[in-house]
């Protein structure tokens, strides 16, 4: 082994313990790349091939009752390369052990074969037979949450009509990966349930034969969706088409899209910034090293050695520490992915998963760690190079310990003499200190940006469930029935208040903007829904015009004054000129709202009602479901303390994974920079340190000196951080896509407090394994005298 090597070897087992916590800061901005990466690429694949095995469809659109003649039409569209037409309702269930009425969206499948597009994946049981209209397909979800196997039952009322339904299998599709009921923000297990039937079953049942209310097309690769859906929607019109959508809208895959967009996001930035912390700690080993060999470097060049022999030593000690960190972050990239692919996989419900990651990411991963490395170790490698031998044989010239800002300002009198040692220390490597405390920030930073989430769902539920929505419960008709239904919600006993509302979807223009959107019709002053200002205090919704949603009225570039055009989409399909009267704040999708007797004099109807809003006696709840269920007039009840309980379910058991990943990564960041800093520190004081002790100083006192230089770093990058982290929050909450969901920029007192907790306790490791080396200073030594 040539000389060189072997004193690589040596240096690095002499610089074990700092070179293992930058190898861990390498690793972390590694891993944090490797995860997200590898979690996108996994995720895509297995969502393709989901799509491409379940025929998932390209653009989607609804009707009130189309004929089966129109299909023809359709499908001579230019670029429409399969179509499937069928009938698509929304029913309430009775199942066993709920006092509520759960709901399904009944789909029409054909009895003999798969649909063309948007297969169903079986995954226990049979197909259903031709002729047996009371078999139906259950969704696994909701199969697994009521214990549904193949022979089972289930009652629904279907148009009025109760009927008991037989389990024949239980299935996926690709177009139900994220299934939610309306009005729910996540799915709720037990509550909702896609349920496929055979197509003639459901014409029979909704009076359809011979006609659909539900069509998907299938469209030739790379042709844009814009001129088939303008012209599917005039086709529809005429039968109640309420305008279609193309895929990036349909909502379970609108829902993943947004997760892929913030984690393809969160994988480009963050390793950045913690390949940049990474570079400065080898700076700082690399820098301290050559330092201290000065004399080694002279007597190599005086022996022959080149300048870059002596140069590519130092690059082999870096890359074999940022080598060693790429291993590591691989590792624990490769293994905290699979976890939250795992997540991903479950929370999306895919029949299988594809846990792949790239070739590529490995490549640039092992780029982006020998370049941190280099980068990091350049400009100390360059002061090797610098050195000639004559000059590198002489000692280093002393430190020039020039007073403090504290002794110009003549505050140093108020230190003691450890105090002022300190300060001094950090007076003269003023860029190592600003960069250990910009570590140190950073660390704190990432709890916090990634802590925020939490927070910021918990104003949402806070928000949606407790000042916007405070009823208890939902009732939504099959159909628009009229005023006086409320009457009748207001006759069960225990019903204590009825607050009606009317649901009309129409399409707002202004300009050259448009959006489609259900406008809400609510009564006079609402007390259990209501719409809220950017303050969380309820808005009068105005009987003269709109009241928008903020993301809507942005979107459409409206503001308060503006005349925004109507094209409602229902029955007559008036068009109206309708002023915006006020803009509103909602977290959860985009709303738009109108005076509710308005609305109805605007569609020239008798006042009429979709559904309404109750406030009951908890103590006959049970009797107020089953009331209820047995109404035909009602397509499904919503629970505002169930969506809240699975809201929170949902947010424990995902955040609670990625937080700790997280929380782990910050941590491991914090320890690499403060162990360096104090490893370095006590390389740089040590002879100073070892003459405090003989003149005197006790052990604690001398680790005062060095520890508590980190201390006070510490102690002023923490509020730095703290206030990076905020404004990272902010970088993350833009993200989201803000036509689904919005995440306001909260960040609780908690969070901050866990931040500082995890940096306070890297650092106290840090200094407890420092301290054990200030104990074992030669003593002997600082009394020989040095040339």
């Amino acid at each position: 082994m040539r000389a060189l090597n072997r004193k690589l070897l040596r240096d690095l087992w002499r610089i074990k313990g700092p070179a293992v916590a930058a190898a861990l800061v390498i690793a972390t901005g590694i891993a944090m790349f490797v995860l997200a990466q590898g979690t996108l690429h996994s995720l895509t694949i297995t969502r393709d091939a989901y799509y491409e095995r379940g025929r998932f469809a390209d653009i989607f659109a609804t009707a009130r009752r189309a004929p089966d003649s129109l299909s023809r039409e359709i499908a001579a569209i230019p670029g429409v390369r399969r179509i499937q037409t069928r009938i698509v309702e929304a029913v309430p269930l009775d199942m066993p052990g709920m006092d509520e009425p759960a709901m399904a969206m009944l789909v029409s499948v054909p009895e003999t074969k798969q649909p063309a597009l948007n297969g169903v994946i079986l995954r226990h049981g049979r197909w259903i037979e031709p002729g047996r209209t009371d078999e139906a397909i259950v969704s696994e979800v909701f199969a697994k949450a009521h214990g549904l196997e193949p022979g089972d039952s289930l009652r629904a009322t279907i148009n009025g009509t109760r009927r008991d339904l037989r389990v024949a299998g239980v299935g996926l599709s690709p177009e139900f990966v994220y299934a939610i009921a309306p009005g729910d923000i996540v799915p709720q297990e037990g509550r909702f349930a896609i349920v496929w039937m055979g197509r003639e079953a459901l014409a029979a049942a909704f009076d359809l034969d011979a006609a659909f209310n539900d069509v998907t097309l299938k469209l030739t690769p790379g042709l844009r969706t814009e001129p088939v859906i303008e012209r599917l929607d005039a086709l529809l019109e005429p039968y109640g088409g309420t305008g279609a959508v193309d895929r990036d809208d349909q909502l379970s895959n609108a829902f993943l899209n947004t997760e892929m967009k913030g984690l393809r996001s969160f994988g480009t930035v963050s390793p950045i910034i913690f390949l940049g912390i990474a570079a400065f700690v080898l700076n700082m080993i690399v820098g301290r090293m050559i330092d201290t060999e000065r004399e080694q470097i002279g007597l190599l060049k005086a022996f022959g050695y080149s300048d870059a022999a002596v140069a590519g030593h130092y690059a082999k000690l870096v890359l074999s520490i940022a080598l060693l960190g790429l291993v590591m972050g691989i590792l624990g990239g490769a293994w905290s992915g699979r976890l939250t692919t795992e997540l991903y996989a479950e929370f999306f419900k895919f029949p299988y998963l594809f846990y792949e990651i790239s070739g590529w990411v490995f490549a640039v991963a092992t780029l982006i760690a020998v370049t941190a490395g280099m980068v990091g170790g350049w400009s100390s490698i360059n002061k090797a190079i610098a050195l000639c031998p004559a000059q590198a044989m002489q000692p280093a010239p002393p430190a020039d310990y020039r007073g403090s800002l504290a002794d110009k300002l003549g505050l140093a009198r108020l230190f003691g003499q450890p105090e002022r040692i300190i300060l001094r220390h950090i007076a003269r490597w003023p860029l190592r200190a600003g960069m250990t405390l910009l570590g140190i920030a950073l660390a704190a930073s990432t709890l916090v940006s990634t802590q925020f989430m939490v927070d910021s769902m918990d104003e949402v539920m806070d928000v949606q469930f407790n000042r916007a929505q405070r009823q208890d419960l939902s009732v939504t008709f099959v159909d628009a029935r009229p005023a006086r239904a409320a009457h009748d919600l207001e006759a069960i006993p225990g019903v204590i208040t009825v607050e009606p509302f009317r649901s009309v979807a129409a399409k707002l223009e202004l300009g050259s903007r448009s959006e489609r959107i259900g406008i809400m019709g609510l009564s006079d002053n609402p007390r259990l829904s209501r719409p809220l200002d950017a303050e969380q205090k309820p808005i009068e919704v105005a009987p003269w015009g709109l009241t928008l949603s903020a993301i809507l009225a942005q979107q459409l570039d409206a503001k308060p004054g503006d005349t925004i055009t109507v094209r409602v989409l229902e029955d007559r399909r008036p068009v109206l000129q309708l002023p915006l009267a006020a803009v509103t704040e909602d977290y959860i999708g985009k709303s738009a709202y109108m005076d509710m007797a308005a609305l109805s004099r605007a569609l020239r109807e008798a006042p009429s009602i979709s559904g309404a809003h109750l406030l009951i006696d908890r103590g006959v709840e049970a009797a107020i479901h089953k009331e209820l269920k047995n109404a035909p007039v009602v397509q499904s009840v919503t629970l505002r303390r169930a969506s809240l309980k699975a809201a929170r379910k949902t947010i424990e058991q995902n955040m609670t994974v990625m937080s700790g990943i997280f929380g782990i990564f910050a941590g491991l960041i914090a320890f690499g920079v403060l162990y360096n800093a104090a490893r370095i520190g006590l390389s740089e004081q040590g002879r100073e340190l070892a003459s405090l002790r003989v003149l005197g100083f006790s052990r604690r006192e001398v680790g005062y000196v060095l520890l508590g230089e980190l201390a006070l770093l510490t102690a002023l990058a923490l509020p730095i951080g703290l206030v990076i982290g905020y404004g990272f929050a902010g970088l993350t909450a833009d993200l989201y896509d803000p036509d689904l969901f919005r995440m306001p920029l909260i960040v609780s007192a908690a969070t901050y407090a866990f931040a500082v907790v995890v940096v306070l306790v890297a650092a106290g490791i840090s200094g407890w394994l420092v301290r054990g080396r200030i104990d074992k200073l030669d003593l002997i030594e600082v009394l020989k005298t040095r040339e």
